[in-house]
């Protein structure tokens, strides 16, 4: 199977249990799921969910990837390729509607996972290769894949390398700059050189101020959660169907829109109709953003640095940022 990835280019698929997962209806979902939750009706194309550039798809392929070309254990390369099937439509959005869900931590979709794997068909395929599926759901057999903040991860380097590169803050030759400089040593990814982890070091730091926990984001989460949980409040909605696709549910959402006045209000707010803004001394509602931040591992010749211990300031960074966000919000109507 040809794939060609916006972050790694063209490769080639040819691991039959790999390609057999690709295929399965759980993974295949994800096409349908937004990486970073949901973008109003009116976004850009380029910025929305296509199957190939802004999906939970495209990022789960893209961990796969990037596990193969380091060579990664094929049962840890199954793991970071079904990591994200548990996430629901419009993906950490979740965490604002569920009692289940976590503002600060986004943890829904982690403590779901074991159980909906269990439920997909995911394990008759591995039983059918040979995996164990209890060794490839625990994380603490794959150091490569999944580490916690600020160390690095391939979930953690592919998310922001592909977030980069959808929005424009990432060029092909810095892309191609920072895929050359990794490495791995003893189980953890490693730039080869001092300016090769700060440069990415600053570039995730501009993500998470931008995009991961900025104001947009805020916004998002509150108005999303908000008109999700209402829905399901008054019916239009089930459970069950927050686990199909984001098409499927604002489907449903949008059906009841011209006839519920409250509803018509939320669904503005979500699609930026309706505009708010940030004030502590004068809101109506507060939110929680995940903040993320790393301190990579560099090569300091032959000996292996954090990023902080050669930029002390940079320890007070990832101090302030590993913090939630939090962030007092007023619609206009």
């Amino acid at each position: 199977m040809k794939y060609s990835d916006r972050v790694y280019g063209q490769f080639n698929i040819t691991e039959p249990v790999i390609l057999e997962l690709i295929n399965c209806p759980a993974i295949q979902r994800l096409k349908k799921i937004d990486q970073a939750g949901y973008k109003p009706l009116w976004a850009k194309p380029e910025t929305r969910v296509n199957g190939t550039e802004a999906s939970r798809f495209a990022h789960s392929v893209g961990v796969f990837i990037l596990l193969n070309k380091y060579q990664a254990p094929l049962e840890e390369q199954i793991a970071g390729l079904i990591h994200d099937v548990s996430h629901s439509a419009f993906s950490h959005c979740i965490d604002y509607v569920l009692d289940s869900g976590s503002e600060k931590e986004h943890t829904h979709q982690d403590r779901l996972f074991p159980s909906f794997v269990r439920k997909s068909g995911i394990p008759k395929i591995l039983e059918k290769y040979g995996f164990a599926l209890d060794y490839i759901l625990d994380d603490g057999n794959f150091p490569l894949k999944e580490k916690e903040l600020p160390d690095l991860c391939a979930d953690r380097i592919d998310y922001s390398l592909r977030e980069a590169v959808i929005y424009n803050e990432l060029g092909e030759k810095d892309r191609n700059y920072l895929l050359d400089s990794l490495t791995v040593k003893d189980n953890y990814w490693v730039f080869s050189s001092f300016e090769s982890g700060k440069k990415y070091a600053e570039l995730f730091f501009q993500l998470n101020t931008i995009y991961f926990s900025g104001l947009p984001s805020a916004v998002m989460f509150r108005a999303v959660g908000d008109c999700l949980k209402y829905a399901l409040k008054v019916g239009y909605l089930s459970e069950n169907d927050l686990y199909t696709t984001d098409e499927k549910v604002l489907g449903k959402i949008r059906n009841k829109v011209d006839s519920d006045g409250k509803l018509s209000v939320l669904w503005d707010r979500m699609n930026g109709v309706i505009k708010a803004h940030n004030d502590p001394s004068d809101y109506e509602s507060t939110v929680f953003c995940k903040s993320r931040i790393v301190d990579p591992l560099f090569l300091n010749g032959t000996k292996v640095q954090r990023l902080s211990e050669t930029k002390p300031e940079w320890k007070k960074v990832v101090e302030r940022e590993s913090k939630p966000k939090q962030y007092f919000l007023k619609f206009e109507r």
